[in-house]
């Protein structure tokens, strides 16, 4: 009999909490979204996640607010986006750093990148860029591999950090152009570019988003872009893939939520994220620094981590990085 009491009384219950569920996604958002940018301002993943949060402020109706949580090669910020509760408020601003490369270098990761989270939507390609001092003698890729073959370890280049996409360009750029220098990693672009500027570093492979403004005012010399072919917004610049065959690397950006949020939830932040892609003032920027608008559903950017996965694993693997 209690059991039977029992059972009568928690179905009214269960079936009022289940309908709740709902009705909060299909509320959401009532208050302002965080978007979690896993690297430190003034770097490309910053410049796009702002534009983004901004855009996506007005179809929300709720203020998308930026959190940069730099380190571990952007680690930190996407386990604290793993690890927050699934209701969408707090969502990441995910790279191939997060989702393709790390998986690979680190021993130990404190999140999957498939499992730990629900795909969004793939935002940006987005190039990357060999960047020296103004002051640097070397004006041409050419150049730079003549001057690193004749002073083999002489010369230091920055990245963003161990094991990001930066780092990786510059290690494939040595074993590719078959020259010497040492990496000197920093805790996100920002900060190495202050340094790279400053004529502290000589020598930077960059996302190209963040670089552009400086290339164009002359506080640093562009010597070539990642991707196997030019960039519209830089035509005069040569591909590295001109002098080194075969040369290519790039980033990409996407949005992700915690794994187990709500589906009306993803699809409300997917349609927001997609509407952003459209703005003119958005496309504008992006064309600015060569960024490619892409746009997806959430099952095309879960299938596009999965090949990241599989195409960058033997390359890291290639590389010698590892990392703990």
């Amino acid at each position: 009999m209690f059991r039977t009491l029992l059972a009568a009384a928690a179905g009214p219950l269960l079936a009022s909490a289940l309908a709740l569920a709902p009705a909060a996604a299909q509320d959401f958002p009532t208050r302002p979204v965080t978007l979690v940018i896993p690297f430190a301002a003034g770097g490309s993943t910053d410049l796009v996640g702002r534009l983004i949060a901004e855009r996506m402020s007005a179809e929300l109706g709720q203020p998308v607010v930026v959190e940069n949580k730099g380190g571990a090669g952007g680690n930190l910020g996407a386990a604290q986006v793993a690890k927050a509760t699934p209701d969408g408020y707090t969502i990441l601003m995910g790279t191939v750093a997060t989702h393709a490369l790390n998986p690979a270098l680190y021993k130990k990761m404190p999140y999957d990148p498939v499992t730990s989270f629900a795909p969004v939507s793939l935002l940006a390609i987005v190039p990357n860029v060999l960047v020296v001092n103004p002051d640097f003698p070397a004006k041409t890729t050419e150049e730079l591999i003549a001057l690193l073959k004749k002073e083999p370890g002489k010369y230091s280049y920055a990245s963003s950090g161990n094991g990001t996409p930066l780092h990786l360009s510059g290690e494939l750029f040595k074993s590719m152009a078959g020259v010497d220098m040492q990496h000197i990693p920093y805790q996100g672009a920002g900060p190495a570019l202050v340094d790279v500027i400053s004529g502290q570093v000589p020598i930077m492979f960059d996302n190209l988003p963040s670089s552009s403004g400086h290339i164009k005012s002359g506080k640093l010399r562009a010597l070539g872009v990642t991707t196997a072919k030019r960039v519209a917004s830089f035509p005069d610049l040569p591909a590295i893939a001109e002098v080194v065959p075969g040369y290519e690397t790039y980033t990409w950006n996407a949005i992700f939520a915690p794994a187990g949020t709500p589906p009306e939830v993803v699809a409300k932040l997917n349609a927001a994220a997609n509407k952003a892609l459209t703005d003119p003032k958005v496309l504008a920027r992006f064309n600015d620094f060569s960024a490619t608008p892409v746009g997806s559903t959430p099952e095309e950017l879960g299938e596009h981590v999965k090949k990241e996965i599989a195409k960058w694993a033997p390359i890291v693997k290639a590389s010698g990085a590892q990392l703990d």
